[in-house]
């Protein structure tokens, strides 16, 4: 986190976070580096599926066909974020971290998204392990992708 804190810090980009099943996990970790306040505009928990839909404003049409744990929702959960917090870039967590499968969807199947400047990236992973085990790999993808798309 040190390295992506001190890269949006020298080149002034701004960052949110709009998490689900890490449960501000991002935003904990990130919001410990000191200096962070420059860039770090603040995270939404979405833990609910209506937080998504009324906070977020996620057509539930969308939440319907795809359901929660899905690319499109974490799309739009980065999109929806960078807009409420304006901000360059915002990154999402949306998946199932355990102990049972969720909308017929196995434990350990998360996505990614990070809406930087204009552009949407959604990244897709089935990890394996607990409920903390899946949580904290998932917020290191995150950090290594929020990386790869500024270098």
């Amino acid at each position: 986190m040190e390295e992506l804190a001190q890269l949006l810090i020298q080149r002034q980009i701004s960052i949110s976070s709009v998490e689900s099943f890490t449960v501000g996990g991002f935003a904990k970790a990130i919001g410990s580096i000191s200096g962070i306040s420059a860039v770090y505009r603040g995270s939404l928990v979405s833990y609910q599926t209506r937080i998504k839909r009324d906070v977020l404003h996620i057509d539930e049409k969308v939440i319907n066909q795809f359901g929660v744990v899905s690319n499109e929702v974490a799309g739009l959960m980065a999109i929806q974020g960078q807009k409420m917090f304006d901000c360059d870039l915002c990154i999402s967590f949306t998946g199932n971290a355990g102990p049972s499968a969720m909308e017929g969807k196995p434990v350990g199947l998360i996505y990614i998204g990070i809406a930087y400047q204009k552009h949407i990236h959604t990244f897709c992973y089935h990890l394996s392990g607990g409920r903390d085990d899946i949580q904290k790999q998932a917020i290191l993808l995150g950090i290594e992708k929020i990386l790869e798309i500024l270098k």
